[in-house]
């Protein structure tokens, strides 16, 4: 009698997406990031969170919901799980791959005098502010030499309101001992078209800082549609 041939184990066949998966992969070994569309790059990172799903409608709807890649990259983890399919573990992904590139650009920017590298100083705060949804002021402390010494948020407020007080930014940059400030903050409208709230907040920075013969090089106002220098506006 012979034996019944086994039966296919379906199961065992490769998803569907097993394809494209590894089409995608190859095309950015052969030709790039440049070559693939911003989802598809996106699809490429949630590949390695997610294995066993896939994710092309899942990279589309974080471009849609968010809009744009930018902003999905600085979307706050509790902002990112609120999209259907993202779970905790995969925000993470997400935004350690966002600190990685701030990191990177802030590092760039601390082997030099700022002053010399001031388009990695404006890549930098583009990076970490331009897509954010409430304010923030950041102050770039630096030495006599203008290097780096400090940089940090000051304060965060509302979408259109940071609160600066010179006293604290004067306290702060005793401690480190900086002779110079970069000031900069973000306009979650997307207009950096500064306010005049925001030109005698700067004076008032500036005439605080004169009495400790601290210099403020600029303040500069980051958008999503730009950026302004005070300074070169003639408002500082």
């Amino acid at each position: 009698m012979s034996k019944l041939a086994p039966e296919t184990d379906e199961s065992a066949a490769p998803p569907h997406y097993a394809g494209h998966r590894a089409r995608l992969r190859a095309r950015f070994l052969k030709s790039g990031p440049d070559a693939l569309a911003d989802y598809e790059l996106l699809e490429l990172l949630l590949f390695q969170a997610i294995p066993r799903r896939d994710v092309k409608p899942l990279a589309k709807t974080l471009l849609h919901a968010f809009g744009g890649l930018p902003a999905v990259m600085n979307a706050s983890i509790p902002d990112l799980i609120k999209i259907e399919g993202i779970s905790e573990n995969t925000a993470v992904a997400l935004k350690t791959v966002t600190a990685l590139s701030h990191r990177i650009l802030k590092q760039e920017i601390a082997e030099k005098p700022v002053l010399n590298s001031w388009t990695k100083l404006l890549d930098y705060c583009r990076a970490t502010m331009a897509h954010e949804i409430r304010e923030h002021f950041r102050i770039i402390f630096l030495n006599k030499k203008n290097e780096l010494l400090a940089d940090e948020i000051q304060q965060s407020g509302t979408v259109d309101h940071t609160p600066a007080y010179p006293r604290e930014i004067m306290k702060r940059a005793l401690e480190l001992g900086a002779t110079a400030l970069i000031l900069v903050h973000n306009h979650p409208s997307g207009d950096p078209k500064p306010s005049q709230a925001d030109i005698d907040m700067t004076r008032e920075i500036v005439q605080a800082a004169n009495t400790f013969n601290i210099i403020i090089h600029d303040h500069i106002i980051i958008a999503r549609k730009g950026h302004t220098s005070l300074k070169s506006e003639g408002l500082m």
